[in-house]
């Protein structure tokens, strides 16, 4: 039975009266890549800034390796869960080694050392993006400035990763490269989970997928034979056809 590395467990949550997610259960295995999918709305950010901390929750269980989140101080929770929200923005022109080195703040006191570098130097070369390392910041493209804020998450080495909306507004080519190497990243012992709104790019490199409908999470196996297209008209309010490519089920909207 493999691992879950964020098990959550009867979580409700609501701002005021407004009720955002009503008792979500789910568990997302370790050392895979998974994907939250679901209409604008329906709670996805909302669930992972609670996983991430940024939102306390007083009904349900969320755990993070086996450790209850609100139980778990800010320099443990570092070391175990990085998170890449879905807007960031940096209007100083550091250098792209620097924006990384950033990362090593809650290990460092603000005081990063010859290790801190070095963290800095392999989670650039396992990006692909070394020959930006003297780059500012500001100069770069989106989906370079993407990769930089991915390298900064990997240099706390956590062992969980959350990215939200990691290839909104990239073009294909940096869609691909970026979920390309959160794939890669899940074979040295890192989960990577990130919400998504391209189903078919979400089939095309998650291990596992999962929707969010009416403020909770569901999830039905995505087999040809399982009446996939009835699912995700449920989930996405749109009549669709599916289809295999390679063994991977796509989907496009009827007309």
């Amino acid at each position: 039975m493999t691992e879950a590395a964020i098990e959550v467990k009867g979580l409700s949550f609501g701002y005021g009266q407004t009720p955002v997610l009503e008792e979500v259960s789910v568990a997302f295995p370790a050392n895979r890549f998974s994907v939250l999918l679901g209409r604008n709305g329906s709670g996805k950010s909302t669930l992972f800034n609670i996983v991430a901390g940024l939102q306390k929750y007083k009904k349900g269980s969320v755990k993070l390796m086996g450790k209850e989140r609100s139980n778990m101080s800010f320099s443990d929770c570092a070391r175990v869960l990085g998170f890449l929200p879905q807007f960031h923005k940096s209007v100083f022109p550091f250098q792209v080694k620097d924006v990384v080195l950033t990362g090593r703040a809650a290990f460092s006191v603000f005081s990063p050392g010859k290790s801190d570098r070095e963290k800095v130097v392999q989670a650039i070369e396992e990006l692909g993006i070394s020959h930006l390392a003297d780059r500012p910041y500001t100069e770069l493209s989106g989906g370079e400035q993407q990769l930089v804020m991915i390298a900064r998450v990997l240099v706390q080495h956590p062992r969980i990763i959350l990215l939200d909306e990691p290839t909104n507004h990239l073009d294909v080519y940096y869609q691909t490269y970026v979920l390309e190497k959160l794939k890669k990243l899940t074979e040295n012992n890192l989960t990577v989970i990130a919400i998504m709104h391209d189903p078919n790019m979400a089939f095309l490199y998650a291990d596992q997928c999962y929707f969010m409908k009416n403020r909770t999470v569901v999830m039905p196996s995505i087999e040809p034979d399982n009446h996939a297209d009835t699912f995700l008209e449920y989930v996405y309010d749109v009549r669709f056809t599916t289809v295999m490519v390679n063994n991977k089920l796509m989907v496009v909207p009827k007309v």
